[in-house]
Parts: structure tokens; C-alpha cells; sequence
């Protein structure tokens, strides 16, 4: 089994000594990364994007053993965007796979880790959307203080799920983004991950497959702008096959710019 694994593993089990993922409050409404990371902003300003016209296919390959995960990154100009992202190992071998929508590109970005121990490996991601629906994606190797470990340093619980379940977690309005960890004991990993914002409201929907939910356990960040979101997992394997989910608050805005009615001036309500 990678270190990575093993890693992420360990800083789900126990509580990180910065405290709890809501203690940081700053000034602007978007809170500043964990640790040392970088933001999202920092690593779109510092990658250079690679457009994926609708219909088109694009691959990002990784032959140095060393890297062990790698950071995947969509946006567009604020149309939708549906895409399936896979990593392929060996041929025929696509032991990581993804179909990713969101309804507005530009105000929710997709961001994820991908585990890529035992390289070389390859990154392949699918513009299903037409034509007049192109993306922006960025493909790049995540470090030692990259997103994954950002992303594990806010979580303090892991909850199980089982086969066939499902579970919500609502957010408060200052919550601009939201970490999500998604494991297994090593076995296969099927679940959906949405995003709501009202009644069976989809801002976002991840259906994603791991074959090995330890050895490539799934990291994302969902940014929640606006108020009542709530981010729903289902299980949808078998009973027999539970998974570990950590849902937890990753940025938050200031408290000090809300007003009497619990919306954050020229920010909510934002539907």
C-alpha cells in the first residue's frame, strides 16, 4: 500500500492541533486556505489551463513513480459543464473513474485529488458536453502540502455508510466551501455526491467508482456560495460494501458582513 494512503488515513483518525475546521474568521468573505496549501484562486493564477472543447478528449500522463496524487481542476465561463474524468493504469486497467456535472462553472468550480500510487499513470478527461459548452482543466501533481493534505487537515469525524444509504449534510451560509473525504477498508467505492440548493435542487453531482477505496480514497472541494446548501452522499453499492465519509466546512466568509436578516451583504441570497 502507497504512503499516501497510509497518510490520509492516519489524519482522518485523529484531530488536528489548529483546532476546529470553523476557527478561522478573516476579513474577506472567502476565507484563507488551510495551512500552507494553496488556495484555489493561487493555483489556477500559477497553472496554465488547457481548454477541452465539447466532444473532445485530453490526457495529462505521469510516469514518475513518485508522484502519488495528482490535483484535477474544471471550470468554464460559467456555462455547465459534464464531463467523465478517468485514471487509466496499464491498458484496459481504469481502476478510478468519474462523471462530474455542474450547473455553472464559473461560480462552482470542480475541484479533486486523484491517488496515483505505483505510476505510471494517466489522466483522462472527457468534454461529453457539446460544443458550445467548453471547459477549462488544470492537471497537476499534488505535493506534499498540496490539496489532499489541506483538505485532510480540516477533518475531525469520518462517519460510515452504509450500502444502499444515504446522507445529507446541511451547511450555514458562511460556509464557501466544503471538504470532502470519501474511503473504503479497501474495497470498491460507488457513490454520487451532490450538491443542493433547494428541493432536489442539483448544483453539482459527482458519480464516482474507485476499485480500491483505501489505496484511492476520493478528496474534493465544493465550493457553496449562496445559503441552503447541503451536500447529500449515497451509497450506491451493495450492503456489503460500507464507506467512510468526512464532510466538513473548508473555507468560511465573515461573520461581520451579515446583516440583520442572516445574509451576508451583496453576497446572499445568491439561487
Amino acid at each position: 500500500m502507497s504512503d499516501y494512503g497510509t497518510s490520509i488515513r492516519d489524519r482522518m483518525d485523529v484531530d488536528i492541533d489548529t483546532g476546529s475546521p470553523l476557527a478561522p474568521i478573516v476579513s474577506s468573505p472567502i476565507a484563507q486556505s488551510r495551512g500552507t496549501a494553496p488556495s484555489l484562486a493561487e493555483i489556477w493564477d500559477n497553472s496554465s489551463p488547457v481548454v477541452v472543447q465539447g466532444g473532445s478528449l485530453r490526457t495529462w500522463s505521469f510516469s514518475n513513480p513518485m508522484i502519488e496524487a495528482v490535483q484535477v481542476l474544471l471550470k468554464s465561463e460559467g456555462r455547465p459543464i459534464d464531463a467523465d474524468i478517468e485514471l487509466w493504469q496499464g491498458p484496459d486497467n481504469t481502476p478510478h473513474k468519474m462523471r462530474v456535472y455542474v450547473e455553472d462553472g464559473a461560480l462552482r468550480t470542480f475541484n479533486t485529488v486523484i491517488g496515483t500510487p505505483r505510476g505510471p499513470n494517466t489522466v483522462a478527461i472527457r468534454n461529453i458536453g457539446q460544443l458550445e459548452f467548453p471547459l477549462d482543466a488544470v492537471v497537476r501533481p499534488d505535493l506534499n502540502d498540496g490539496l489532499a493534505v489541506s483538505i485532510a487537515s480540516v477533518a475531525t469525524r469520518s462517519e460510515i455508510i452504509q450500502g444502499g444509504s444515504i446522507r445529507t449534510f446541511p451547511f450555514n451560509p458562511s460556509v464557501a466551501s466544503v471538504a470532502t473525504i470519501l474511503k473504503t477498508d479497501g474495497r470498491p467505492l460507488n457513490a454520487r455526491i451532490e450538491l443542493l440548493q433547494g428541493p432536489n435542487n442539483n448544483k453539482q453531482v459527482v458519480e464516482l467508482y474507485t476499485e480500491d477505496g483505501l489505496d484511492r480514497p476520493f478528496f474534493a472541494v465544493i465550493e457553496t456560495p449562496g445559503s441552503g446548501n447541503v451536500v447529500r452522499i449515497v451509497n450506491s453499492a451493495p450492503l456489503e460494501f460500507p464507506l467512510y465519509a468526512t464532510v466538513d466546512a473548508y473555507m468560511i466568509g465573515n461573520y461581520d458582513s451579515l446583516s440583520d436578516n442572516g445574509y451576508m451583504e451583496r453576497q446572499w441570497p445568491r439561487l
